[in-house]
């Protein structure tokens, strides 16, 4: 098997004969350049699978080389080699595109997790259609249907998703409530280098305060009252793996500060005790509240803001990707019904058209609920109109003459009322409709169902609801 090759860039002979040194006992093929110009033409010349590059070079930048290798080797991981507590460069470079650093003095452990982890992404190149993003699925576990859609909105997202995937950045996942953000965190994980490590997701906002400091750090028994045994805290949990902290906007300050050194650092120190431990973690976040707002109110601290925002993602809300939804819909239906142990039932024409139509406040998150409501409510193995139950009032620019059938227009009041609440609205148009066709089968109920497209015993229970003789 040939050994992995690895271009190691730095203008100090010590630190490369150490990086030569400590590869080599990896199995790892190495050839060394002193600076920018060396390392392009050594580029151009062989294949690797992995760059290590200093930032300060003789003749320019490392974030010059990283933006280089992006542009000519997209495949090729590359990190960067920092000088010790320099955490704007660092940052800097992963902007840049670099999968991680190290700094000096080089810790030799660090570097050889890594390498390890540079080297798994340089196995498996991935393109956008290797993503087999997941729906947002309550709790959002994996084996939920696929992330569904052909929206440019959601193609970008799954785009990015591989992207980040294949580095060790923090990323930032903005978007409202119920868009999937814990979704596609899990996925950055299970798409990357870490996938067989622990994925730990923390709610940031139902941690008591009194209690967080363990939580994330862990302690030792009898540090304070109530600690009956040793605990491993969140970092120790996620070691190797990924942390995603949801809704990080609701870290109090002084939690934030103790956060933020646990991430430049990457040590922790569990409550009484005071030796730190050492964690290899990658922090993903993700919140509904503007952080940049809350750094402005000084609610927020600006350091860990930039720690943890180093790329963003956003996620797109489901009321500007509508032609997504019927998908989405279709999907969540098998999904539910499985669940259920029912035959999956189908959505009627005007049923899809109204959720395209309506806001949905909640996005995706909401729709499943709805499904899964009109699913349970559905008496005729379709969905109607009326089983969706839609809150809030009258969709989007509603309209009942392009959303029912011809049928429907016999009511002489077919637009919705100012005081009417749109179930009223709907059970108004279902009276006129079930009106209409008995009247049309001079009161034969078999046929009116016939007519209106629904079983007998849907009839039945509609005419008992509205109370209709």
């Amino acid at each position: 098997m040939t050994a992995k090759q690895v271009l190691i860039i730095d203008d100090e002979p010590d630190i490369r004969e150490l990086l030569e040194l400590t590869l080599g006992r990896m199995n790892l093929e190495t050839r060394t350049a002193a600076s920018l110009e060396d390392a392009r033409y050594l580029l151009d010349k062989f294949p690797f699978d992995l760059c290590l590059t200093d930032m300060r070079l003789p003749d320019g930048n490392g974030i010059d080389l990283v933006r280089y290798i992006q542009d000519k080797f997209p495949e090729m991981p590359v990190a960067v080699i920092t000088a010790y507590g320099n955490m704007e460069t660092a940052v800097a470079a992963l902007k840049a595109g670099a999968f991680d650093f190290v700094s000096k003095p080089l810790d030799i452990n660090d570097l050889r997790n890594i390498v390890r982890s540079a080297l798994r992404v340089s196995e498996t190149p991935a393109s956008p259609s290797d993503a087999a993003v997941e729906t947002p699925a309550a709790g959002g576990k994996a084996g939920a249907d696929k992330m569904l859609g052909n929206s440019p909105e959601i193609q970008y997202v799954r785009s990015m998703i591989v992207k980040l995937a294949r580095g060790q950045a923090p990323v930032y996942i903005s978007g409202e409530s119920g868009t999937g953000k814990e979704l596609a965190a899990r996925l950055i994980h299970e798409l990357g280098p870490r996938a067989d490590k622990p994925f730990v997701p923390v709610n940031c906002g139902a941690i008591p305060e009194a209690l967080m400091e363990s939580e994330f750090f862990g302690h030792k028994k009898g540090s304070f009252t109530g600690a009956t045994h040793d605990k491993e805290g969140l970092f120790m949990a996620a070691d190797g793996g990924t942390l995603f902290l949801d809704e990080a906007g609701d870290l109090p300050l002084h939690m934030q500060v103790k956060l933020l050194r646990a991430i430049q650092e990457k040590t922790i120190r569990p409550v009484g005790t005071q030796a730190e431990i050492r964690v290899d973690v990658r922090i993903l976040s993700a919140t509904h509240k503007n952080l940049h707002q809350l750094v402005s109110e000084g609610k927020f601290r600006q350091d860990l803001y930039y720690r943890l925002n180093v790329i963003e993602l956003v996620i797109p809300n489901l009321r500007d990707r509508p032609d997504d939804i019927a998908e989405l819909a279709e999907k969540m239906c098998q999904r539910l019904a499985q669940n259920h142990g029912i035959e999956t039932p189908n959505i009627s024409r005007q049923a899809l058209e109204l959720l395209k139509q309506y806001d949905f406040p909640g996005n995706v998150r909401e729709l499943e609920n709805i499904l899964e409501r009109a699913i349970t409510l559905c008496e005729s193995g379709e969905i109607t109109v009326v089983d969706l139950q839609l809150p809030g009032g009258a969709p989007r620019a509603f309209s009942s003459a392009d959303s029912f059938e011809p049928a429907l227009s016999d009511d002489p009041s077919g637009t919705i009322n100012e005081n009417e609440s749109l179930e009223e609205y709907l059970e108004r148009i279902e009276r006129v409709a079930i009106v209409n066709a008995l009247e049309k089968t001079n009161q034969n109920k078999t046929a009116a169902a016939k007519l209106l497209g629904i079983t007998f015993r849907a009839l039945r229970y509609k005419l008992e609801k509205l109370g209709i003789d």
